[in-house]
């Protein structure tokens, strides 16, 4: 099937927050209880049907799945810069996981496409209430601080999964909209091509977004 947009989102956060059993279940709609470590990196695909302003775009999603380990970080920070948006989880379960979202944020704002990325915060895991540590309220002060969205989700129930993809894509679409709309097209960084002009599967220069 042929696509007007190939869009690449990136999952980031800490090992064991549930990164690939998100992924898998807004594919595939299945959890595997079982955990099994991302080695380096792998990614899922998903097609779509966009709609805006009555008009439909077909979307081809690349998810692309990042160990956490700390030993795999030089290699995981080669692909920021490819991707238009970023799914950052952490585990509501686990108190370190949410205090190194200020770290992974760090790592974007250096290495992504542009100083401002598109990101979606995910507490994962909140079908494990009885095990909570990390509160809603925190969670939210930090997103809002931060000027992220913030769902809990769980990829155990499939709770806010698919929602957070789709608020991910919004927030996209919306800003390649804008640029184009504006032609305020991003400025050259390094010699990467700038993800937010790939449309129609289309190869651009890099360029740094006007963000």
């Amino acid at each position: 099937m042929e696509y007007d947009y190939l869009i690449k989102f990136l999952a980031l956060g800490d090992s064991g927050v549930g990164k690939t059993s998100f992924l898998y279940q807004y594919t595939d709609s299945s959890f595997n209880s079982r955990f099994i470590s991302t080695v380096g990196i792998d990614f899922r695909e998903k097609r779509l049907i966009y709609q805006a302003k009555g008009r439909s775009y077909r979307v081809h999603l690349q998810l692309w799945d990042t160990a956490g380990q700390e030993r795999f970080r030089s290699l995981t920070t080669a692909f920021y810069r490819d991707a238009m948006g970023f799914i950052l989880i952490f585990d509501l379960t686990n108190e370190q996981s949410f205090l190194e979202i200020r770290n992974w944020i760090n790592q974007l704002r250096i290495h992504a496409y542009c100083d401002t990325p598109d990101i979606v915060l995910c507490g994962n895991k909140a079908d494990l209430e009885d095990r909570r540590v990390v509160s809603e309220w925190k969670a939210r002060e930090f997103a809002e601080l931060n000027g992220l969205p913030y769902l809990e989700t769980s990829a155990a129930t499939g709770q806010n999964v698919s929602r957070s993809i789709e608020t991910l894509l919004e927030r996209v679409m919306i800003r390649m909209e804008t640029a184009v709309d504006s032609a305020m097209l991003p400025t050259h960084r390094d010699n990467f091509r700038n993800p937010l002009r790939v449309g129609l599967n289309t190869n651009y220069s890099a360029q740094k977004c006007s963000c």
